[in-house]
């Protein structure tokens, strides 16, 4: 054992929190390190690094510092991994299999379990280890399936589970499942809804409101809000709103005061992806919050929408179609729904100026 490199591997996720409330603090990161590190150096390890994830899951291997550990092992930065024990590492039985049981004795790395006498290099446990593997996934599936069930319950009680509010609301600070209205952001829905009425496109506003300088919703929430809330789908450098951003807006109920949960779920306990739930399957709650549209003006925006898709749609098979591009960008021409007085009109302008407004492109 003397010279041998050994690497600290610390892992805490919200399915560990009741057990340092109710007093077994052990779990924590912090008295993690501490047992840990007096274990290797009570066994004469050299401690070359630490590899911690705080608030990540160990059902799944796309943890931060799990993923730099493995990399790390490849380029045989060390020779054994030390964690408190087997479900720190993961709770995943496959993870079991393939790090523990595969990959780590092809690099000659050893893991060590301190608090349930894991070792791969025992192969007599190796079996309670695959059995404590077992367990500790049956584990994660009951705490999901619970976990599902007070969600759901939550949401037909008409509690908003949101992690980030709709743009034009903000989380109430007396209860964070109730929304209350953001006055400013408010402001920006209501001109959206009217000017759609009015008869300017989702293009036409997206453009307006880039032009004025309006922040975009996650720019405003980041920026004024104060939130961390990140969109994976927005570019960093992204600064405009988009023909999307107000197509969204437009066609959420919740700016009638209305929660419309339980569209999206996981695929299983195991796997992040989620899936949309059929609509029998959404929860759906009136007057859960206050309105910042009445029911009639959302009524009319969508039957509005309706009539503007068809007209749309009825226009893709026209000689145009895919045969436009801007002389300016090389991007395509879209159609695009005006209207003046009670007459619509449909015609083709770039795609970059429909999504992106005049500072991009020309229309």
């Amino acid at each position: 054992m003397d010279g041998k490199n050994a690497v600290l591997y610390l892992r805490l996720s919200k399915e560990d929190l009741h057990k340092i409330q109710e007093g077994d603090d052990s779990a924590s990161i912090k008295n993690q390190r501490l047992l840990l590190t007096e274990y290797a150096l009570s066994q004469g390890y050299r401690i070359a690094d630490v590899y911690s994830d705080d608030d990540e899951s160990g059902l799944y291997d796309d943890r931060p510092g799990f993923e730099q550990m493995m990399e790390d092992a490849k380029l045989k930065k060390f020779d054994v991994v030390i964690a408190k024990s087997q479900s720190r590492f993961s709770r995943n039985m496959e993870h079991i299999e393939k790090y523990l049981h595969h990959d780590f004795p092809l690099l000659g790395i050893r893991f060590i379990g301190v608090a349930d006498h894991a070792d791969t290099e025992n192969m007599g446990n190796k079996k309670a280890r695959q059995i404590n593997g077992l367990v500790n996934e049956w584990y994660c599936e009951d705490l999901s399936i619970n976990i599902r069930s007070v969600f759901k319950a939550k949401m037909r009680d008409g509690q908003f589970l949101g992690s980030s509010c709709p743009y034009g609301y903000r989380k109430d600070p007396e209860d964070h499942n109730h929304l209350l209205i953001d006055h400013y952001a408010a402001s920006i829905v209501r001109r959206i809804y009217a000017l759609y009425l009015d008869g300017y496109g989702k293009g036409k506003i997206a453009s307006m409101l880039s032009a004025e300088g309006v922040l975009i919703p996650t720019h405003y929430k980041q920026e004024v809000l104060g939130t961390s809330y990140k969109n994976s789908r927005l570019l960093p450098e992204t600064k405009a709103w988009s023909y999307q951003t107000v197509h969204t807006i437009l066609r959420n109920p919740v700016y009638t005061g209305t929660l419309v949960q339980n569209k999206y779920n996981k695929m299983s306990y195991k796997d992040k992806r989620k899936v949309k739930m059929p609509k029998e399957d959404w929860i759906v709650v009136e007057n859960t919050h206050e309105p910042i549209i009445d029911k009639h003006t959302f009524k009319l925006v969508q039957e509005l929408q309706g009539q503007r898709t068809k007209s749309v749609h009825a226009a893709a098979n026209g000689i145009f179609s895919g045969k436009l591009f801007c002389a300016d960008c090389k991007k395509s021409m879209e159609r695009q729904y005006a209207r003046r007085g009670d007459r619509g009109f449909i015609g083709y302008i770039c795609k970059t100026y429909k999504k992106q407004g005049r500072r991009f492109c020309e229309s």
